[in-house]
């Protein structure tokens, strides 16, 4: 009968468990809000108990990711979502209902109150950020990436944890010479950190981020002025890191220091550079995938926290993509 229960076990490469999982287990539990059938892990297994029809279904589910990843050393987010899509299992995700109960860390206080991380995926953010040493972070604009990246850099530096943040974007569109532009390197570069001064006067008050940068205790520079130097006991924040090229991304990597932790935020759909499959970014996502201090979170439409409109927009680009390429 249709609706009978069984269980299965789905045997996965050693190799590849722990990272097929994802961190704490989010892909498995991603995967399971699909399904009625309870999906755990066990060992270098997967316990599968659900109705008879969805057995198989999720058997290929994981032995399709399982095979994704050995061929590629990694999966993201929008692989299993494709996979989710193609073995034909339910769209959305239940375990993200809006009824539901939203997780609820606070990451600090400000002159407006408390900021606290929103939804499983930012909750995920928060606690990767204090655990590891560099975190790399990827998903559409409105997921609070950026925003929540300042948030910490500011709690650390308040606690005296860090002793300066560093704030770091590649500027492409001038191809980093800025010589040309009036006004010093500040005036310079301004319109491209606007959305990184925005969240930092929204934590702090302009005065007081102003009082600090004259200080040199928050620096903004274009990556091309990373170059060189050792950044010790920074919180250091690379913003649109989509958009640096792989020796970028290897000098900027290369330059942490004692104390220091570092944030990488970028959108993979959202490549500036004349060659997309060059992104430093893209390259490290998938390079340094399993190195201990290393966390990856990677965010998608429906963990966006703007208008819901940002949502209904990037699903509706995203379909027109999948069109394009024939998916």
């Amino acid at each position: 009968m249709k609706d009978e229960n069984d269980q299965i076990e789905i045997i996965i490469n050693n190799s590849v468990f722990p990272r097929l999982l994802g961190v704490e287990d989010e892909n498995l539990r991603y995967i399971a809000g699909h399904f009625k059938s309870a999906i755990t892990a066990r060992n270098d297994r997967i316990m599968v108990n659900g109705p008879i029809a969805e057995l198989e279904i999720i058997r290929r589910v994981f032995t399709d990711l399982e095979a994704l990843y050995l061929a590629r050393s990694g999966v993201a987010k929008s692989d299993i979502r494709t996979i989710l899509r193609l073995s034909g299992a339910a769209e959305g995700e239940p375990d993200r209902d809006e009824s539901s109960p939203r997780p609820s860390v606070k990451v600090i206080d400000t002159p407006h109150g408390g900021i606290f991380a929103r939804g499983a995926q930012q909750e995920l953010y928060v606690k990767l950020i204090d655990r590891m040493s560099i975190v790399f972070a990827v998903g559409p604009a409105g997921t609070g990436k950026t925003y929540l990246a300042v948030a910490m850099a500011v709690n650390r530096f308040q606690r005296r944890i860090v002793d300066k943040i560093i704030l770091v974007r590649p500027v492409v569109e001038t191809g980093e010479t800025l010589g040309f532009l009036p006004g010093d390197i500040l005036e310079k570069v301004d319109p491209y950190f606007r959305p990184l001064y925005d969240a930092l006067d929204d934590i702090l008050s302009r005065d007081q981020v102003r009082r600090l940068m004259d200080k040199g205790l928050i620096e903004i520079a274009p990556l091309a002025y990373m170059r060189g130097r050792t950044l010790s006991n920074a919180f250091v924040i690379l913003d649109e890191a989509q958009n640096t090229t792989s020796g970028q991304m290897k000098m900027f990597l290369t330059r942490l220091g004692v104390g220091s932790k570092a944030l990488l935020t970028g959108d993979l759909t959202q490549i500036d550079l004349p060659n997309p499959s060059s992104s430093g970014l893209l390259e490290a996502y998938s390079l340094l995938q399993g190195i201990q201090g290393i966390g990856f979170v990677e965010f998608s439409e429906v963990d966006v926290v703007r208008h819901r409109l940002v949502a209904e927009i990037l699903r509706a680009y995203e379909k027109n993509s999948d069109k394009k390429n024939g998916k």
